[in-house]
């Protein structure tokens, strides 16, 4: 009888055990009740920005509790899948959205809508992006340049542009000029990618003579590669007092040296000597 009651005694649980096992139930339940809260506030800004590409608009106040909430997710677990989050959910959807009402149009139709469909982006959608997503500023990417690229991808490439851009008859609205030379100055961390050469194939349609990343193109005459850029040097006869500047030409590493004009377009009082470097690599033009 004694030995019966040694061996439950044994078997029982202790004080302790009982302790840990009632704080890890506490811990559990606390982590599922952040997870769910988390999911409330994720399913808040997704809905808050989706009613911006719907045109809804945000009501009083929305905005305060939308900053709130990205602040609160970027503390969680959750905050380092941010960036992701924002992409494949929130601005694939909303570019969606924007791309089906315009995507079976073609010609000046096509034209005229994307360029208000542009404009509402620019205008209206793109500053409440940056408004809702003001506490993650100065991370790389940023939510602009994200917004920037996806348009780009989603809308731009997706529809019939080249076709509408191509026809003889077409009437380009500025906003559409205005769009394709914006996007231009969105790059990506890879450097130049496919998608971005697609875009300077329709720039070119539209602004000419046009200098992309391979060379200048023009819709009179051939595609001329070259790499150009200037160098400002320093010499001796800009501290010399006012005389006449003298710039020089290289091309391909062969110097030619050229005095300018009387017309003081340098004046060394104002500006040193500049000296054009050009390698070109097939030119029939000079740089």
């Amino acid at each position: 009888m004694r030995t019966l009651r040694r061996l439950k005694f044994m078997s029982s649980p202790s004080l302790s055990d009982l302790g840990k096992r009632e704080q890890a139930a506490l811990d559990e339940r606390g982590t599922q009740q952040r997870r769910a809260c988390s999911n409330a506030t994720w399913n808040s800004i997704h809905n808050g920005v989706i009613a911006v590409f719907q045109r809804k608009g945000l009501p009083e106040h929305e905005l305060y509790n939308l900053n709130d909430g990205v602040r609160q997710l970027l503390k969680t677990e959750l905050g380092s899948f941010f960036t992701e989050y924002l992409q494949n959910q929130l601005l694939t959807k909303g570019m969606v959205i924007l791309r089906d009402k315009i995507r079976f149009y073609e010609g000046q139709k096509l034209l005229d809508t994307l360029a208000e469909t542009w404009d509402f982006f620019f205008s209206d959608v793109l500053p409440m992006l940056q408004a809702i997503f003001y506490p993650v500023q100065g991370k790389e990417p940023s939510v602009r340049q994200l917004a920037l690229l996806h348009f780009r991808n989603i809308i731009t490439l997706n529809i019939k542009l080249e076709d509408a851009l191509s026809r003889s008859r077409a009437r380009v609205p500025p906003s559409i000029i205005q769009m394709l030379l914006i996007l231009q100055g969105v790059h990506e961390s890879k450097g130049v990618t496919e998608d971005y050469l697609k875009l300077e194939s329709l720039i070119q349609k539209v602004v000419s003579p046009y200098l992309g990343t391979y060379g200048l193109y023009s819709n009179e005459g051939p595609i001329t590669h070259s790499s150009c850029f200037l160098e400002v040097v320093e010499s001796k006869e800009a501290h010399e007092g006012p005389e006449k500047a003298e710039g020089k030409i290289r091309r391909g590493g062969a110097a030619d040296q050229q005095k300018s004009d009387s017309s003081g377009a340098l004046n060394q009082e104002t500006s040193p000597p500049r000296t054009l470097w050009c390698d070109p690599k097939v030119t029939t033009t000079p740089c």
